[in-house]
């Protein structure tokens, strides 16, 4: 009898240790998988539809001086008046952007972000830029830029490396043409291509 009891309770105590170590393991799997920093998952999980080529047109208005500027420095180094380049130089702006190149034409979005002088040698900024949608079918979305801008050339191209809204996912790039420029503003031609779903 004292044989049989022994064999019980070691039966038992290897069903219980066998159900703590099959609990423990599925609790540490479990929490495991909450650790977890990056996971593939499929596209359809969040409802992306096909994936679409748009191109967008504007005109873009940098307004320096007089009373409705849309930029202004709001940084620069001691050197940077003397600088041919201004460079140093660190411009926020807020730049409406117009269907044609008359600021009174409709406006459609706006230019929000900053950019700085970052060459010695030529006129050349550094863009962070958001375009923000106000109006149409695209209103609250918005398109990012950041890229390098040699303002003289005739034609420049920068990245566009995301968005929000209907620009999910977005990826393409500017080209922007100056247009006109005067002591008051420049108006600058953008063709924007952008992928999204």
């Amino acid at each position: 009898m004292a044989s049989m009891l022994r064999n019980n309770s070691s039966s038992t105590f290897c069903l219980i240790l066998f159900t703590i170590i099959s609990l423990s393991t599925f609790i540490i799997a479990a929490d495991h998988q909450s650790d977890v920093f990056a996971k593939h998952i499929s596209p359809s999980s969040l409802r992306l539809k096909r994936e679409k080529l748009s191109h967008l047109h504007f005109y873009f208005h940098d307004i320096v001086s007089g009373k409705n500027m849309s930029s202004i420095v709001v940084a620069e180094a001691p050197s940077t008046k003397h600088s041919s380049t201004f460079f140093g130089a660190v411009i926020i702006m807020n730049d409406p952007l117009t269907i044609k190149p008359d600021l009174n034409s409709k406006m459609v979005r706006r230019a929000q972000g900053m950019y700085a002088s970052a060459s010695q040698s030529e006129a050349s900024f550094l863009m962070v830029r958001n375009f923000v949608f106000t109006k149409g079918k695209y209103k609250g979305s918005t398109l990012s830029l950041l890229g390098r801008n040699e303002i003289l050339s005739t034609v420049r191209e920068m990245p566009i490396i995301g968005g929000s809204g209907i620009f999910r996912f977005a990826r393409g790039y500017a080209q922007a043409k100056t247009y006109s420029m005067d002591k008051v503003q420049a108006i600058v031609e953008y063709n924007v291509y952008v992928f999204h779903y």
